[in-house]
This record gives C-alpha cells, structure tokens and sequence, in this order.
C-alpha cells in the first residue's frame, strides 16, 4: 500500500457501490458487512508484507459453491483477486 492510497477520495458514486457490494455480498455469506471488511483488511495486510498490491484492482468476494457430493447444496466459498505489483523478496 502506498502512502498515497491512504488520501486517494473516491467518488460519493464510487463509496455507494463499494457499500452496496459488501451489503448483498455478506447477505448471501450469511455474514455482517463488519465481519466482511475486518476479513478483507486482515487479508490485505497479511499480503501487503510479502508483496506490493494494487489496491484499485482488488476483489474479494464470498459466493455460494455447490459441494462435492451434493448431498449438502452449497457453502460460502471465499474468491480473492488480488493483483500484485510486484513482490518484496527481503521479508524476514
């Protein structure tokens, strides 16, 4: 993450779709727009120690995947994209 990130203002349009997209995404998860965003931030920097991100293009999203055996339906399925600018090979 740069430090530019930090005050880059997105649009009041840009904000509204970001809120929407986590509001229907946690309601088919089954899981609280907070709960949501904690796992996405928790996710980012995680990754941000091993590898610079462009924080533009993530997506991360939970869906619904049809088990295996198909005995049970579906289940949350967690799908990340995550577009690495470039990796930090001095991580100790």
């Amino acid at each position: 993450m740069k430090i530019t990130d930090i005050f880059k203002k997105k649009s009041s349009s840009d904000v509204a779709k970001d809120r929407l997209k986590l509001v229907l995404v946690s309601d088919r998860a089954s899981c609280s727009p907070e709960l949501m965003q904690r796992i996405r931030s928790d996710i980012i920097e995680v990754l941000s120690k091993y590898a610079e991100i462009d924080m533009d293009g993530i997506d991360i999203n939970f869906t619904q995947m049809d088990t295996e055996d198909n005995a049970t339906g579906t289940v949350p399925a967690l799908y990340a994209n995550i577009p690495i600018k470039n990796m930090n090979h001095n991580v100790k």
